[in-house]
């Protein structure tokens, strides 16, 4: 009568694949569709840009924390379930680690602040980037190398595992 729940490490296996193409996707369509669209048609130039793109990054920052806990849910029951051998396991962990620890920075350091200097509160003032903001973009943009590294090593183990399982 009573339902008893069983472990499926191919199903978890499955769950962090499809988590982790599904955010690199997302931010492979930000970073290299979105992002330079808006910029080459001069929409980061428009005076409402800045709560537009907070508006707009708040919601995929979140998409981001999402996936990312799900990451590292999915790793951390896998490694106890000792899926992975023992080695992949340490590096899925610090892997997964290195993401959610992206996300956060992303969403709640550099986000705001970025947002923060964009804001123009004098309506006749000139428009220009402040120094300080090219090097938070920069910051933005070494975090994202090191999420598509580190995303991109964790799905080659994870598919190599998926694979060896239905081998």
């Amino acid at each position: 009568m009573f339902y008893k729940s069983t472990f499926h490490p191919n199903r978890w296996v499955t769950i962090t694949l499809l988590a982790l193409a599904l955010w690199l996707g997302g931010s492979l369509i930000m970073d290299g569709v979105m992002m330079p669209t808006m910029y080459a048609t001069g929409m980061m130039s428009a005076p409402d840009f800045v709560s537009a793109g907070y508006s707009m990054f708040w919601v995929f920052n979140r998409v981001e924390l999402l996936l990312a806990a799900v990451v590292i849910s999915s790793i951390l029951l896998l490694n106890q379930s000792h899926t992975f051998k023992t080695a992949a396991g340490r590096w899925a962990i610090a892997l997964s680690s290195t993401l959610i620890a992206v996300s956060l920075l992303q969403t709640y350091v550099l986000s705001p602040a970025l947002s923060q200097m964009g804001l123009q509160l004098d309506l006749f003032a000139a428009v220009a980037v402040p120094p300080a903001m090219t090097v938070l973009h920069e910051g933005y943009f070494v975090l994202e190398v090191l999420k598509f590294l580190a995303g991109g090593v964790l799905l080659a183990l994870c598919y190599q595992q998926h694979n060896a399982e239905h081998a």
